[in-house]
């Protein structure tokens, strides 16, 4: 263990920020009636076990339902204020503790802890916008068409959420969702990714310390999801359900939340084509795209997963990329000068390695690989020019820090290989002529668009895909909406 690890690590057994892990976070505490079962929490970087959590079952998401379900007349008929002022003092809580969380995100992800610190401040932001937003639910009182009567439309909350978040951004996801869940007014239960549930527990503690009551907000750690999901979901309690992960758990839940017809937002799989065009500045492009595929390992589900360089400009960019990858540390998260940190576990390892496999295979040449320590889950920063435009790699999400670059000739052609894939979630268009940045955005079928940047994450802005990317939005007005439903009352004048 590095001294910056130890030293980082230091106050971990004393923080006061993970109490209740081996309880769960429910009504005071509560444990499996059938056995206190947990599961280790382990580092990415080291193997080490750094936590212990409680490993729920079913009986545990079926006691959170009763809970959230009894919660939710309260919380519902809580003024949106009150609901805006928790929202808010739970927002400046987290910012007095972000030093400590990051140290936490950093030890069960293995990214690297300005990264982590980043999150805590994106993640952050969503409680503070949706603070805003509780006191601006929409409705509308218009005259009928033949003047006899007022039509009313409200909004109201969906009901109890469960919301189940991934493991590449612990504390961001689950704020993307708690957030305008409570802001409506509705009750939720957390299941965090069991790889690295200790952020969730701090914000939930964060919540319940702010005037959260209880039974509002439920978390449910477990090494068994489908025994957690398929209960819940079979119960039409439930109304609604928002998850963040892969496209083949996505279309599962979904057709188990169509029994009972609930609510679902689904954020599922990228395969973000990164095209750079002739007229496009290099410096912006190179610096683009290093933040596109290289952030937080590449672990993103709107990581640059396919570069495509319009010929011209194509030797120009890559030789800026080979020299910035090649000098990329890749090592422990807590260590001075990490570049990219360590990937979540074996099989993202095995997995980059397979991709870089194909890719040379298919005749792409590998022009720059970063060292990496000889033990823990790390990846090589790596750099693949070359490849086909119809790469077997197409349709695949890498998730890793590994470049994989084509070479095109004009714009028709670079259309047809960023949209031939299944999913639709995020692109990215560099160029310098702005007719040609809003037709080829106009003409890429994703959710969302990043033109000259590489970073399109914005909590004012509706996240989400098209496509086997998902349904649904996160972040913005449109965010919230996903946990209202509208009603409508025909109100007749007396006479």
């Amino acid at each position: 263990m590095n001294s910056r690890r130890e030293a980082q690590m230091a106050g971990w057994a004393s923080s006061e920020l993970l109490r209740n892990l081996e309880t769960g976070i429910h009504v005071g505490s509560w444990r499996d009636p059938e056995g206190a079962r947990t599961l280790a929490v382990t580092s990415p970087v080291t193997g080490e076990e750094i936590a212990t959590v409680a490993d729920a079952g079913e009986a545990d998401a079926l006691a959170a339902l009763d809970v959230a379900t009894a919660a939710m007349a309260d919380w519902s008929a809580t003024s949106p204020i009150r609901r805006a002022d928790i929202l808010m003092a739970a927002h400046a809580r987290i910012l007095e503790i972000a030093d400590e969380l990051a140290v936490i995100i950093c030890a069960e992800t293995g990214k690297v802890l300005a990264e982590a610190k980043g999150e805590v401040a994106y993640g952050a932001q969503y409680l503070r916008w949706y603070a805003e937003e509780a006191v601006r639910l929409g409705g509308r009182i218009t005259k009928a068409p033949d003047g006899n009567s007022d039509i009313v439309v409200e909004s109201r909350p969906v009901g109890p959420c469960l919301l189940i978040t991934p493991w590449n951004f612990p504390f961001a996801m689950v704020a993307r969702k708690v957030a305008p869940a409570l802001a409506a007014g509705n009750t939720v239960i957390i299941k965090p990714s069991e790889l690295t549930p200790l952020a969730s527990y701090v914000l939930v503690q964060v919540l319940l310390e702010v005037g959260v009551p209880a039974g509002v907000v439920s978390l449910l750690t477990t090494t068994r999801p489908a025994e957690i999901s398929g209960p819940l979901l079979s119960d039409a309690r439930l109304r609604k359900v928002s998850f963040t992960g892969s496209t083949g758990v996505g279309r599962v839940l979904h057709e188990l939340a169509s029994a009972h017809f609930a609510k679902t937002s689904l954020e599922l799989g990228g395969d973000a084509p990164f095209v750079v065009f002739d007229d496009a500045d290099v410096d912006r492009a190179v610096e683009g795209i290093m933040l596109a595929k290289f952030r937080n390992s590449g672990q993103t589900c709107v990581a640059a997963n396919r570069i495509y360089l319009q010929r011209g400009i194509a030797d120009a960019v890559l030789a800026q990329l080979t020299e910035k990858v090649g000098a990329l540390t890749v090592a422990d998260g807590f260590a001075d000068g990490a570049d990219v940190g360590a990937v979540i576990d074996s099989r993202a390892q095995a997995k980059c390695s397979e991709v870089v496999e194909t890719a040379v295979a298919a005749g792409g040449k590998v022009l720059a690989r970063s060292a990496v320590p000889d033990t823990g889950c790390f990846v090589p920063a790596t750099l693949v020019a070359g490849v086909p435009l119809e790469s077997p790699l197409r349709d695949l999400e890498i998730f890793g820090p590994v470049a994989i670059v084509s070479v095109f000739d004009d714009e028709k052609e670079v259309v047809a290989a960023a949209n031939d894939t299944s999913y639709g979630l995020a692109s990215y268009v560099f160029t310098a002529d702005l007719d040609r940045a809003n037709r080829v955005a106009r003409s890429i079928d994703a959710g969302m668009v990043g033109i000259n940047t590489g970073l399109i994450s914005n909590v004012a802005a509706p996240f989400g895909g098209i496509k086997a990317s998902g349904v649904g939005r996160e972040g913005a007005a449109e965010g919230i909406e996903e946990y209202l439903i509208l009603r409508y009352v025909n109100v007749v004048p007396g006479r």
